[in-house]
């Protein structure tokens, strides 16, 4: 029988307190009166709860939608929990095979060390890293034997492997699946049993691995973590989940110019659940803005402003966030050139075609990609919009290019 929690009524409150914090922008929370029971466990013991969080760090450029699962590593901090940061150094060397339509190639250690650098650089901005306990799966997964993997894989079924959608569905369309990639969610399960932890967090699309951990954590005799489910959020095209690859980001490094630009093209639908999941704002406020836009006493626009800039300042700070704000204003609500236009040197051709001229002054990739961006109207010299793709262009001292809403430059001779 297990030992009943007494609490004073202040130690009730706190624990009111927390799961009010913690269930902010939450999907899932498996059991959810689990949570409870180990809140009031801590706090009646003054025992910190073990949060973990698995990375395979296959992709080090941290972008908002990352951030969604930071912010909720800050709350745990902040109400005197820790951090248990997992970096897949072994399982990494497989590739989780989540949503994806083939197997992963696995990642070289010296490309693991590198993308987990650069994640601990990044995750700083979001998270007190001195305060949170770096973990890597190699230290307890390299040891074990045959037999040890024997057992584990025996506490698995196939047909429950089956389960998950991607192993489902590369099987129903004979896709190959090699065997190694059932052991990574097996093993991502037996990380929670090596450290213990009392609570895992992931997004939505890692729903199967994190119940692993529940389920080998029972078999090998250990009290079962609860797993929290956080919502994948949608890129700038409103559709797709934020990508990188997929150029619908907003990374947390970019220029803050960039990343206030960029939030001003977050679709109106989507603005709120970027304030609910990306920001610290008290959700007071939140819910007070959706009333607001809902009787239309708040305009779109001014709500993406203070969205931008409250990105910048959590980036780039303050002072950088009241700059970007008025580059903003100046350039694209007054229709004025930016103050601090980046001068370039040309020592080019007298006479330039036009493409050649924007991809060597770096502000488009590509012959394609400038041809392109002059066909949609994107492109002006001195304020003046170019539509002729074949334009010979004569460089001159203090000649204004602009290519899109962002980039400038000014030419010096």
């Amino acid at each position: 029988m297990k030992k009943e929690i007494v609490l004073t009524e202040e130690q009730k409150q706190e624990v009111e307190h927390q799961l009010k914090v913690l269930q902010r922008g939450v999907v899932n929370i498996v059991p959810e009166e689990d949570l409870k029971v180990k809140i009031e466990k801590s706090i009646a013991t003054n025992t910190p709860l073990k949060i973990k969080l698995g990375l395979d760090p296959s992709a080090p450029d941290v972008h908002i939608g990352h951030t969604v699962v930071l912010h909720k590593l800050r709350q745990f901090q902040e109400l005197g929990h820790e951090i248990q940061l997992l970096i897949g150094d072994f399982t990494g060397k497989i590739g989780d095979p989540t949503g994806k339509s083939e197997t992963r190639k696995p990642l070289t250690d010296e490309q693991i060390k590198e993308n987990a650098k650069t994640y601990f650089e990044q995750f700083a901005k979001v998270i007190d890293m001195k305060e949170t306990r770096v973990y890597y799966n190699s230290e307890w997964l390299s040891k074990l034997n045959f037999a040890d993997v024997v057992e584990l894989s025996a506490k698995m079924t196939v047909a429950r492997m089956l389960e998950r959608d991607d192993f489902s569905k590369r099987y129903k369309e004979g896709q190959a699946i090699s065997v190694h990639e059932f052991f990574y969610p097996l093993m991502q399960g037996y990380d929670s049993v090596a450290l213990e932890s009392d609570i895992e967090l992931g997004g939505t699309d890692q729903t199967f691995n994190v119940l692993m951990g529940r389920h080998l954590q029972e078999e090998y005799g250990k009290e079962k973590q609860v797993a929290m489910m956080l919502p994948l959020l949608e890129g700038l095209d409103g559709e797709r989940k934020m990508s990188k690859s997929l150029g619908n980001y907003i990374g947390i490094d970019e220029d803050p110019n960039d990343i206030y630009g960029k939030a001003m093209s977050i679709p109106d639908e989507l603005m709120m659940k970027y304030y609910e999941l990306a920001t610290e704002i008290p959700m007071e406020e939140i819910e007070e803005m959706r009333n607001g836009l809902e009787n239309n006493t708040v305009h779109p626009r001014d709500l993406k402003m203070r969205l931008g800039k409250t990105f910048v300042e959590m980036y780039h700070g303050k002072e950088a966030a009241e700059k970007a704000e008025e580059h903003f204003k100046t350039v694209f609500q007054k229709g004025n050139l930016p103050t601090d236009i980046p001068e370039v040197s040309w020592t080019g051709e007298e006479e330039v075609w036009v493409v050649k001229f924007l991809v060597d002054l770096g502000l488009q990739n590509s012959n394609g990609e400038a041809r392109r961006m002059i066909q949609n109207g994107g492109v002006k010299i001195n304020q003046e919009k170019v539509e002729d793709v074949q334009l010979q262009v004569k460089p001159e001292n203090d000649m204004i290019v602009q290519v899109g809403k962002r980039k400038f430059v000014k030419i010096k001779k």
